[in-house]
């Protein structure tokens, strides 16, 4: 993972700065969203005045991405301020924009400050069973696609990746942090949060009708991605995801998650649109 948010610079021009970068293999041959728009931060982030952070991103996912072409990232320095920054990036393969981009970096300043607490009486994550544990009897190629992940994710109540057990409801908690030590860079980790929020997110809306990924037919792509950093985290410790879906019609699911540090510190929020499109005879037995 921290080799593929490692961009290469393909030189500059005065407003307009160029990278490139490669994905992960993933399974079914597409890029993973929450890489790319983890990259794209980097790009735009590397343009910015020293001591500047992003706080702010709001992205749409234009066209699959194939995980075996590298991607450019194309950054416009849209504006530089006393305290922020904005800038545009536009992923492209092949000539092909696959993902748009804008965010915005501040300069770390005083100011009010409060925050939704972190939701209590939950399990701990050491508490909880872990991703193989849920995987018994699955076939040792589809168990090693999920154990090969960078990230440890272990949910409350449990994962919906076989079967969506309990009562249908549009709330879960993920708890989530990278499987190794990453360096102290917060830069990175900035980033790594970016990539993780992409995982598990759609699912509030799917535990809302009963309905587990391994549904026959089901299919599910990410529309749009808003996110905010409001305090620095580290990912490689445990992390509590929060998130519910308060909407789903026409075909489209919204979903909206808080990411706290163990200690109860809100670190990000996030909203995402998915598509999601069910089998009619699942539609109708729901």
């Amino acid at each position: 993972m921290l080799a593929v948010l490692d961009l290469s610079h393909s030189g500059a021009r005065t407003t307009e700065d160029i990278f490139t970068g490669v994905s992960q293999s993933m399974p079914f041959g597409r890029v993973f969203g929450g890489q790319v728009l983890a990259q794209s931060i980097v790009a735009a982030e590397r343009t910015t005045p020293e001591g500047r952070a992003v706080h702010s991103m709001h992205g749409y996912f234009l066209r699959p991405g194939d995980a075996s072409k590298g991607i450019t990232f194309a950054v416009d320095r849209i504006h530089d301020g006393r305290s922020f920054s904005t800038r545009r990036t536009q992923a492209y393969q092949e000539g092909v924009p696959i993902f748009s981009m804008i965010a915005s970096f501040q300069d770390e300043g005083p100011g009010i400050e409060h925050a939704e607490p972190m939701p209590s009486g939950l399990p701990a994550a050491e508490d909880l069973p872990d991703l193989e544990a849920h995987l018994a009897g699955v076939h040792p190629m589809s168990r090693r696609l999920f154990a090969d992940r960078p990230l440890d994710l272990r949910h409350v109540p449990s994962p919906i990746y076989l079967t969506a057990d309990g009562e249908p409801s549009a709330h879960q908690a993920v708890w989530v942090r990278t499987r190794r030590t990453i360096p102290a860079d917060q830069h990175i980790h900035r980033a790594v949060l970016a990539y993780l929020s992409d995982l598990t997110i759609q699912e509030s809306i799917l535990r809302a009708h009963g309905i587990a990924w391994a549904t026959p037919g089901l299919k599910v792509a990410s529309l749009d991605h808003a996110m905010w950093w409001h305090r620095p985290g580290l990912v490689d410790d445990w992390m509590l995801y929060v998130q519910e879906s308060p909407s789903a019609r026409g075909g489209r699911g919204l979903a909206t998650g808080r990411i706290y540090a163990r200690d109860g510190t809100l670190i990000a929020s996030v909203a995402q649109e998915i598509m999601v499109r069910v089998p009619a005879a699942v539609s109708e037995e729901r």
